[in-house]
């Protein structure tokens, strides 16, 4: 499971970015999580380059929500990116860390006035609208704000269903996201946001199918069914879009057996499948954008932590506690992901023992990897959990008022606090006797 700059040093400790991961732990604590800052810029790179070596003209637009802190808004726009954003939290932190306001995507299905409000007056790029009420509300607020031409998107549920689960299936005709094709509301949207004037220009649309995909096909699918909807717009309206953003969604491997496509690939099917289909129903080529966020930092991301109690229930299993869990990797527990891990201060040693990796929080779901082949383990090893680059610090928690950990990003040998520790003074910041 060893990807990017990892590697096994002559110590026999796990290293990433140049780093030993054994001195990493010492020197901020653990539960840690570390990023591979090299494999996230080539990651970003990848995407970047495939686009334009398929593709006459689109943008990758890195997708927030699968992680997001100052330091990687700041990455993003370094590499020049767009970003999606879902949250006045993610607005706020992207234009804290200076990017650029008319390179960030809006989204999400719930937006509340205020942060409609703060995307309007700050310059936002592309608001992607989800519903009726919130085109409504855009529209009047958009009215009374008086700013410069905002350009919008509209959502599509392209009813689609990716073979992932459920819960990350989005696309579906059954889902909260987006007007829907087949009952005929994504046209009705269409005509609505074609007269909404108040400086609101409809730009062209979006869907997003889901996330951890390891095939090709719904992409494809998705790519055929949005291009063959911009034909029907055009006939019914005259409207031609501009833009095409088909989402992101392609897997990374938590587990050997996983084998997501490539950047190179991914990117390749679904411009191929944008151009022929816009060939075939004689439409102009839009702007592609697509929204990448597990497959740039998933792999990137390790998390470390230290063993302490071990427990054994004879004839059943070793039970072997970590310092951390569902609060900083709630994803086992929400849709039973599964991953790899190895002694990160033992790194070369062969695995002798199946143990259950459990976490600290007072559940007996709080259980990161059932059955993890490790050398036998002590208490002070080290454990590191490999693809914790995505979804693990963004869903993290104060459950049992735990801190949340530190992040630091390594590269060139030399790592870089981006976010410090919490302590319990921080727990109780917000607190009111």
């Amino acid at each position: 499971m060893l990807t990017g700059t990892m590697q096994v040093n002559s110590r026999q400790h796990l290293e990433v970015g140049g780093c030993d991961t054994v001195e990493l732990a010492r020197e901020f604590g653990t539960p840690l999580y570390v990023m591979d800052e090299e494999l996230i810029r080539q990651n970003c790179r990848s995407y970047v380059q495939a686009l334009k070596d398929n593709y006459p003209r689109g943008r990758i637009i890195y997708a927030g929500k699968a992680f997001l802190v100052l330091a990687m808004a700041r990455l993003v726009e370094e590499e020049g990116l767009g970003l999606d954003i879902v949250s006045g939290g993610e607005l706020y932190t992207a234009l804290k860390a200076g990017f650029p306001p008319g390179r960030l995507y809006f989204h999400g299905s719930n937006k509340t006035t205020g942060e409609l409000l703060d995307a309007l007056q700050s310059g936002t790029g592309r608001i992607v609208v989800d519903s009726f009420m919130e085109l409504e509300e855009l529209i009047e607020l958009s009215g009374r704000c008086g700013t410069h031409e905002t350009g919008i998107m509209l959502r599509i549920r392209p009813g689609v269903e990716a073979h992932t689960h459920g819960y990350i299936q989005t696309g579906k005709e059954d889902s909260k996201f987006g007007f829907g094709l087949h009952d005929g509301s994504a046209m009705r949207a269409v005509k609505k946001a074609l007269r909404a004037g108040n400086g609101l220009a409809l730009k062209g649309f979006h869907c997003h199918i889901g996330s951890q995909i390891l095939q090709l096909e719904p992409f494809r699918l998705a790519a055929e069914v949005m291009v063959n909807f911009m034909a029907a717009v055009r006939d019914e309206t005259g409207f031609v879009a501009g833009e095409l953003d088909l989402g992101g969604g392609l897997g990374i491997r938590y587990q050997p057996g996983d084998n997501p496509p490539s950047i190179k690939a991914f990117v390749e099917s679904i411009a191929d499948a944008v151009k022929d289909t816009a060939r075939r129903v004689d439409i102009a080529l839009p702007e592609l954008m697509l929204e990448p966020g597990r497959s740039i930092t998933g792999e990137a991301g390790i998390t470390l932590y230290r063993v302490g109690v071990i427990k054994d229930i004879p004839a059943i299993r070793r039970y072997v506690s970590v310092d951390g869990g569902m609060t900083d990797n709630i994803r086992p527990a929400l849709y039973q992901a599964r991953y790899e891990a190895i002694l990160a201060n033992r790194a070369a040693e062969a695995a002798g023992e199946k143990v259950t990796i459990a976490g600290k929080a007072c559940e007996s779901g709080d259980i990161l990897i059932e059955e993890a082949a490790l050398p036998a383990v002590q208490k002070g090893d080290l454990v590191a959990v490999f693809s914790t680059g995505a979804y693990c610090y963004s869903m993290a928690s104060n459950y049992n008022r735990n801190p949340r950990p530190a992040v630091v990003f390594v590269r060139g040998g030399r790592p870089k606090l981006v976010v410090r520790r919490e302590s319990y003074e921080h727990i109780i910041a917000l607190d009111e006797l």
